[in-house]
């Protein structure tokens, strides 16, 4: 603590994001970044651009790239907004709908960063427990409240809902705003995307850091009906005018044409995904059914955090929350198949031993 900070400061929980260490020949699956690399066409965007035009500040709507997510999600221009990657979409929602006289509701067991917003932001919130099998029930959100915001998938569970579930819970609480966090839908999950024409208190926010592996550029974007939107919109130019820069713009908007190289590497994922899981089976692991580029598991015997340092210790990086419920699980990012299959034979080799 210092004399010199704001009282707030030293009440906050600041999210940990996992670790990024430089050691040769890692196999890398705490992160859940993508295996395979950005588009072409996003790389060679990134190339023609870094020329003189750097010295100019970018579009501070960012109009082509709002104009492309519009073309390729079935909304308009003005029903989409964009920021520094999805953390700063959430950061601008947590102020400018999620705070409200009744709290907010999310999972007990979800994305760290939601309880670290409510911190900073002074929203008051309700942690809704998942059910035994970590699932959300619907039932569980039937209570008064401000705004629910829901990952679909879940992380660090990787649990999906359907989207008739999605409209049932919009359908439940049309005076609140329902924010669906969908950063890793494109792994197998349904989104809520045709919904938004229909409900008015409906948000949607992507990231471009995991199916479109752009995670270095940090590029996300909430879509939702107009009102939505121009919350998001005075808050973030009350704050920064040019969120995402000229390069950033430039490959978001070849990346998302780039429809084939998407298609191709989510597929490769998903496929890689479902045969981790049957090896993982086969060593004895439960794993919950995952709709993400990652799997969250846990061995019948052992507990997650030795299982987390023995693989550290031969250069195998996966993720661990010691926290309630969920300590005895790993978070395993998906890699190639070189990865997973290293993965494997090191775990073999741990119990083993």
């Amino acid at each position: 603590m210092s004399q010199y900070w704001s009282p707030i400061v030293s009440k906050l929980q600041p999210y940990v994001a996992g670790e990024q260490p430089r050691i040769a020949g890692l196999v890398k699956l705490n992160t859940n970044e993508n295996p395979y690399g950005p588009s072409p066409m996003a790389l060679e965007a990134i190339r023609l651009a870094a020329d003189d035009r750097l010295r100019l500040y970018p579009d501070p709507a960012a109009t082509e790239l709002r104009e492309t997510i519009a073309a390729r999600f079935g909304v308009t221009a003005e029903e989409v907004f964009v920021g520094n990657g999805s953390d700063e979409v959430l950061a601008h929602a947590f102020q400018a709908l999620l705070k409200h006289e009744r709290p907010l509701l999310y999972p007990d067991v979800t994305y760290a960063f939601y309880s670290t917003y409510s911190l900073l932001y002074g929203v008051e919130v309700v942690e809704v427990p998942l059910d035994v099998r970590f699932r959300i029930r619907l039932a569980d959100y039937d209570r008064p409240c401000g705004a629910i915001i829901i990952p679909n998938p879940n992380a660090p569970t990787g649990i999906g809902l359907p989207r008739a579930d999605i409209e049932a819970l919009l359908a439940a609480h049309p005076d609140a705003v329902v924010v669906i966090d969908e950063a890793y839908v494109d792994f197998g999950g349904e989104s809520a995307v045709p919904l938004i024409s229909k409900y008015p208190n409906l948000l949607v926010i992507h990231t471009l850091s995991k199916s479109r592996s752009l995670a270095g550029l940090r590029i996300g974007f909430a879509l939702g009906q107009r009102p939505l939107i121009e919350a998001l919109e005075r808050v973030k130019d009350s704050f920064n005018s040019y969120p995402l820069d000229r390069l950033a713009q430039l490959a978001a908007t070849a990346a998302i044409k780039d429809e084939a190289w998407f298609e191709t590497g989510r597929r490769n994922i998903i496929t890689s995904r479902e045969s981790l899981v049957r090896e993982l089976e086969a060593l004895d692991f439960e794993v919950l059914p995952s709709q993400a580029n990652f799997v969250f598991a846990r061995h019948q015997s052992r507990s997650g955090a030795a299982f987390q340092a023995a693989l550290r210790e031969r250069g195998i990086l996966v993720r661990h929350f010691a926290k309630p419920r969920i300590s005895d699980f790993l978070r395993i990012s998906i890699g190639t198949d070189e990865e997973c299959a290293r993965l494997v034979s090191v775990l073999e080799e741990i119990l083993a031993a």
